[in-house]
C-alpha cells in the first residue's frame, strides 16, 4: 500500500505501486511493503523516535515483526521534500528519486545494512538499479561525497609549500 501524505511531481499511486512490486520481486523480498511519502518534519519525528537522531532523513525502513513477515515485509517512510531536492541536485526526476529510495528501503527490509556489511548492500543495490533502470543510488552517492570531502581536506603540494616558512 502506498500513502501519499505529500505529493511528488510526476508520480502516481499506481506507478509507485507497480514499481514497488517489481522491486520487491527483483530483490527477492517476500511479503507486502507499505510506503509512506511524507514531510521532512514527519521524517525528523520518526528518525528521532526510532533512531535517536534529531534530524530529517530521506528514507527509513521498518521491518515487520517476524511473526507476520510472510504477509508484511515491513514499511518504508520517505521524505517527499528531500527526494525532490536531491532529484533536482542530481539531475533526474523526483519520481526516479523516490524509486531509488524505495529500492534502498527494500534492501534494508531484506536484511542488508550498508553501515556494516563491507559493501554487500552497495553491490546488490547497483545490480538492482541497473535491472530496474534507475540512476545513481544512495550508497554510491555517499561514497562519492566522502571521497570528494576527503580530497578537499587533504592539503595539496602547493598549499603545503605556501604554508611553510621560507
Amino acid at each position: 500500500m502506498v500513502i501519499f501524505q505529500k505529493r511528488v511531481a510526476d508520480l502516481t499511486n499506481l506507478a509507485l505501486d507497480r514499481f514497488l512490486a517489481r522491486a520487491r520481486r527483483a530483490a527477492g523480498l517476500k511479503g507486502f511493503v507499505n510506503v509512506l511519502l511524507t514531510s521532512s518534519a514527519e521524517m525528523k519525528s520518526l528518525n528521532r523516535r526510532f533512531r535517536g537522531k534529531d534530524k530529517p532523513t530521506d528514507v527509513l525502513s521498518f521491518p515487520a515483526d517476524p511473526d507476520v513477515q510472510k504477509q508484511l515485509a515491513g514499511e518504508i517512510a520517505i521524505s517527499a521534500e528531500i527526494a525532490t531536492k536531491n532529484a533536482r541536485a542530481l539531475g533526474h526526476s523526483p519520481a526516479e528519486e523516490v524509486k531509488i529510495l524505495v529500492l534502498h528501503g527494500i534492501l534494508h527490509l531484506r536484511g542488508y545494512d550498508h553501515e556494516c556489511d563491507n559493501g554487500q548492500m552497495a553491490r546488490r543495490e547497483k545490480q538492482l538499479r541497473a535491472k530496474l533502470h534507475l540512476p545513481l543510488g544512495l550508497i554510491e552517492r555517499l561514497t562519492i561525497e566522502r571521497a570528494t570531502s576527503v580530497a578537499r581536506q587533504k592539503p595539496t603540494a602547493s598549499r603545503t609549500r605556501r604554508n611553510q616558512p621560507q
